[in-house]
């Protein structure tokens, strides 16, 4: 096996449908990344019939043990950036609370703990929204505790929340160019 280039990215797929399918086009342009997939991410990868079938810079990690053995990586300087893309409600919720029983939010919490920055793009960002669910676009009507936990999650340190693929877009060019710079 090829010794993988360090440090890389981290890109947390969730259980969100919420641009899912962009979301997965924007980490194969990205050199040196793993996938990291909770449980519910490969529920909505069958629902999209989509594989998981990245170049071989890439690794994918699966939700399979309790503890996200994976996640200790962030204490070696593996990753420069988490991107969770689409990040669900639940995930969400749980990182504001400091829950990390799943693969995503403890990537989150060890890059936290890591000082490692984050971009999370929150699919509940406002009143009413629509999406691409796997039989068309659909309205949906984020609660209001959702809406309240992604302004939370906001005032986190090294945590950027972006709220539409645009956004997540430009984070992720800007901190391209920001690694770039420094190296």
């Amino acid at each position: 096996m090829a010794v993988l280039h360090t440090p890389r990215w981290a890109w947390v797929l969730t259980g969100s449908g919420h641009f899912f399918t962009e979301s997965f086009a924007m980490i194969r342009e990205l050199e040196h990344c793993d996938i990291f997939v909770t449980r519910a991410a490969n529920e909505v990868l069958r629902m999209y019939k989509l594989e998981l079938d990245f170049p071989d810079t890439m690794r994918v990690l699966h939700d399979k043990t309790a503890s996200a053995v994976p996640v200790g990586a962030f204490y070696h300087g593996v990753y420069h950036t988490v991107v969770i893309a689409p990040a669900s409600s639940n995930t969400v919720a749980k990182c504001v609370l400091g829950i990390s029983d799943t693969i995503a939010t403890n990537v989150f919490a060890q890059a936290g703990k890591c000082r490692v920055p984050s971009i999370v793009f929150a699919c509940d960002t406002a009143p009413e929204l629509e999406t691409m669910a796997p039989d068309g676009m659909v309205k949906v009507y984020p609660r209001k505790i959702d809406l309240q936990h992604t302004e939370t999650l906001k005032g986190f340190e090294r945590t950027r929340v972006v709220e539409s693929l645009a956004d997540l877009t430009a984070a992720v060019r800007a901190r391209q160019a920001e690694l770039a710079s420094h190296g």
